[in-house]
């Protein structure tokens, strides 16, 4: 239980990605003000299709007519947090999977109280840097705002409590990224120190989380899946850019490009 998991391989995260390419899952992003066209953006690229339904009346409905729903908590307000529970209830009740983006728990009373009372709402999925898992998790952390103080391997342990504890599988993302539901676990690899420069990358792979927990099969795959092919296509964008300026199209091309060679290692330039 306590070893370094094994990195998930490209052809089973291929797998998932053919699989959301072909179901086009319809993603309800419940999302951060900051970030909601470059989410769309990064789920149209992929092949998913994203909806911003904020107003708690509508969110109810469209709850159960999306596929998976997004709540991510960046910029909580109370008429946000009404839309959210409605949206969560509403999904639940059609058996649509809900991922939760804690972003910036244990830092803030209000979201942290909030993300401890959604979460017995039972997730499918929660996706969170180390510092917002092991808050969550009831541990200490040393995050600042949206920015981890802590490694991911460290959350590992209380990711693995958190997916117990939920029923989710639990996604700690950093340089290296685990994947839990607890029992087993899977290690993704990736990514680039330039993907943090950008808004948004974090936010659009919880997005991307809930699309790929849409799909069927095994749910840990599809998870650990969503972030590989996240970091695959942010590593060759970082690989040929100059800089954050230059990084976002080139980042939805290589989604949009992206396919099993890619997500094997093969043909990086």
């Amino acid at each position: 239980m306590n070893t370094r998991p094994t990195h998930i391989p490209g052809a089973l995260a291929a797998t998932s990605l053919k699989q959301l390419r072909f179901t086009a899952p319809l993603v309800h992003c419940l999302t951060n003000d900051v970030v909601q066209s470059f989410t769309a953006n990064v789920l149209l690229a992929l092949g998913a299709s994203p909806a911003m339904v904020v107003d708690p009346a509508e969110a109810a409905q469209f709850g159960a007519i999306a596929d998976a729903l997004l709540v991510n908590v960046g910029t909580l307000t109370h008429p946000h947090a009404d839309a959210m529970l409605a949206a969560i209830h509403a999904a639940s009740q059609a058996g649509k999977p809900w991922v939760l983006d804690p972003v910036a728990v244990g830092g803030l009373s209000w979201r942290t109280e909030f993300c401890h009372e959604i979460i017995t709402l039972k997730p499918a999925a929660i996706r969170g840097n180390a510092s917002e898992i092991r808050a969550l998790s009831g541990l200490s952390a040393s995050g600042r705002g949206v920015d981890s103080g802590d490694d991911p391997l460290s959350a590992l342990p209380a990711a693995r409590q958190l997916a117990r504890g939920t029923g989710a599988v639990v996604a700690v993302t950093g340089e290296t990224d685990y994947v839990t539901d607890g029992m087993r676990s899977w290690a993704v690899a990736g990514g680039h120190p330039m993907m943090t420069r950008v808004v948004g990358t974090g936010c659009a792979l919880s997005a991307v989380v809930a699309a790929f927990a849409a799909l069927p099969g095994d749910r840990l795959d599809n998870v650990a899946a969503a972030c590989r092919v996240m970091s695959c296509a942010g590593e060759r964008a970082c690989a040929v850019v100059k800089g954050p300026g230059s990084f976002t199209p080139e980042f939805l091309d290589n989604l949009y490009l992206i396919g099993e060679e890619w997500l094997n290692g093969e043909g990086m330039q």
